[in-house]
């Protein structure tokens, strides 16, 4: 491990928001493309009246929404847990982008909420209408989700007479028993009334991305600083040296033995050239 300290800090964020990214993600591309595949549902992605539709541009919204976070979340898990550079790089570069959409996206719902809301509501009124006429699972699930959240009950309201009661949330009241918020009405006016709430929202989540930008630009500095600071061997045991180490005594071998005695010579024993 290349990190320490703050690294591992900002590595474990990675990991747990990749996670929650992850799981956002395949939920958004698995209904998206249940939507757009299902034969209940392809019908309209054939009529050319309907291309420009709510519907068919929800469907398409979380389709490449899915897509794309499912791309990040690749990047992101492979660079903090195998600790390379360029994909946290390229995951920092997809965050931001996506950061910048999600306060960009943001702003212009509460610029435009009266619009917004009237598009989303008619994207409810679309998928009522196609799970009264089939009972998909996957449109039953999508009106359970959207009942439970904002607390409404199908177009009418009126909960005993309601063909898709069956998704509709637990009454809390006995009046609720009779009658409920119809949800394109509650759809309308939570983007009307409550539009600073859902701007804060995407805030919110640009914030989250930010944090996680962060953290990636963080551990992606402290893997440059490993790779190029140089690499030390620690020793774990050490041997004394003596302050003063005695000169190496040097060793003759043979000293037993008798010296050699080599006789001089003398002028009667030196050669002498013949002329």
């Amino acid at each position: 491990m290349a990190v320490d300290g703050c690294g591992i800090v900002c590595k474990y964020i990675l990991f747990i928001f990749n996670v929650v990214f992850a799981v956002v993600g395949f939920a958004s591309l698995i209904l998206g493309m249940w939507l757009r595949f299902s034969s209940t549902t392809s019908i309209i992605f054939e009529v050319q009246n309907f291309n420009s539709s709510a519907f068919v541009m929800g469907v398409m919204v979380l389709i490449v929404l899915g897509s794309v976070m499912l791309i990040v979340v690749a990047f992101g898990d492979y660079g903090a847990c195998s600790e390379k550079r360029w994909s946290l790089q390229v995951f920092s570069v997809l965050v931001a982008c996506l950061a910048i959409a999600e306060v960009v996206v943001g702003v212009l719902t509460y610029l435009r909420s009266g619009e917004v809301g009237m598009r989303i509501g008619e994207f409810y009124i679309t998928i009522y209408t196609l799970y009264l006429s089939s009972g998909d699972p996957a449109i039953a699930v999508t009106l359970t989700f959207i009942h439970k959240m904002l607390h409404c009950c199908g177009v009418s309201g009126v909960t005993m007479l309601d063909f898709a009661k069956t998704t509709c949330p637990a009454p809390d009241g006995f009046f609720e028993h009779i009658i409920m918020p119809n949800c394109p009405l509650i759809i309308i006016d939570v983007f009307n009334s409550k539009a600073p709430l859902v701007m804060g929202l995407f805030i919110g989540t640009g914030a989250l991305l930010i944090i996680a930008l962060i953290c990636s630009t963080i551990l992606s500095k402290q893997l440059r600083l490993s790779a190029s600071s140089p690499q030390y061997i620690i020793l774990t045991q050490s041997t004394a040296i003596p302050p003063n180490p005695a000169p190496p005594q040097q060793e003759f071998p043979h000293l037993d033995q008798d010296p050699v005695v080599f006789t001089p010579l003398t002028v009667a024993n030196i050669p002498v050239a013949q002329t």
